[in-house]
């Protein structure tokens, strides 16, 4: 008996976690670019699908919450400048009362890095929020690694 009541609640959690949604709007990639032996770019793209769209990281205080890159300090590359994001979209949201830069279908933010000692491992995170026309998703976070040779 004791396997068949277990058997029936194994069943219903699958059921019911099979049939949750998750929503995963926006898919990341890394790449790099070398300048030349001092200097790089590292891209940052965002694949948003349709519907759906991520904050500008010129967003106001009281605002929603704006895409932000935090890199890990290492001893081979230092950044140069801050990330560089292409010209958003603006448009009037009333719930904060204010115009705000957002992106849709993809975006592709560039940091410049300076090269130490030729090559380099960029490790970092961003930190994003997606939202469509009736939602906004809580903010998540992508941790990524790209090799400069």
């Amino acid at each position: 008996m004791k396997k068949i009541v277990l058997m029936i609640t194994a069943v219903i959690f699958v059921v019911a976690g099979a049939s949750a949604q998750i929503h995963k709007p926006v898919k990341w990639t890394v790449a790099s670019k070398k300048l030349n032996s001092k200097e790089a770019v590292v891209f940052i793209k965002a694949t948003i699908q349709n519907g759906w769209h991520i904050y500008s990281q010129n967003v106001k205080d009281g605002g929603p919450i704006p895409t932000s890159f935090q890199f890990a300090q290492a001893a081979d590359y230092a950044l140069t400048g801050k990330t560089a994001e292409p010209k958003s979209k603006v448009k009037h949201e009333e719930v904060f009362k204010m115009d705000v830069g957002y992106f849709t279908n993809e975006v592709i933010f560039q940091q410049k890095v300076s090269l130490k000692k030729g090559t380099a491992t960029v490790k970092g995170t961003v930190e994003w929020q997606a939202c469509d026309a009736s939602q906004c998703l809580p903010p998540d976070e992508y941790s990524f690694t790209v090799t400069i040779k």
